[in-house]
C-alpha cells in the first residue's frame, strides 16, 4: 500500500497512491491509520485522486476507521472521489455515514 502523508493545519492528510483500493490493501491500510490514531492522531482527510477502483472490503476499512475515531471525538473527511466511485458511497448509503467533499481545501474547512 502506498500513501503520502502531511500535516496541514493539524489535520493528517493521507493520499492513496495504489490505483485500487481493494481487498489486497485494505488490511494494510487499516493498520497503517490505527497506527496514526494510537500516536494521537483525531482529524484526518483521506484523498482518493489516485484511486481508480474501490471495493467492498475497503470501505468496510474506511467503516472501522470511522468507528475507532468516534469515541475519541476525531473527524474523518474523505476526498477526491472520482464519479464511480462517489456513486458506490451513494449506492451503499456510506454517503450519509462519511463527509465526503470534492477537493483538498475544502476538506479541510470542515475541521
Amino acid at each position: 500500500m502506498k500513501l503520502s502523508k502531511e500535516i496541514i493545519n493539524e489535520v493528517l492528510v493521507i493520499v492513496i497512491e495504489n490505483k485500487e483500493a481493494n481487498l489486497s490493501k485494505s488490511e494494510a491500510f487499516k493498520e497503517l491509520v490505527f497506527e496514526e490514531i494510537e500516536n494521537g492522531t483525531k482529524n484526518m482527510v483521506i484523498s482518493f485522486k489516485n484511486v481508480e477502483y474501490l471495493d467492498s472490503s475497503f470501505l468496510g476499512a474506511l467503516v472501522a476507521i470511522l468507528k475507532k475515531l468516534l469515541p475519541l471525538k476525531g473527524k474523518l473527511v474523505i476526498t477526491d472521489l472520482n464519479d464511480d466511485i462517489f456513486n458506490l458511497f451513494e449506492l451503499t448509503r456510506l454517503d450519509k455515514i462519511f463527509i465526503l467533499q470534492p477537493s483538498l481545501a475544502l476538506s479541510l474547512e470542515k475541521f
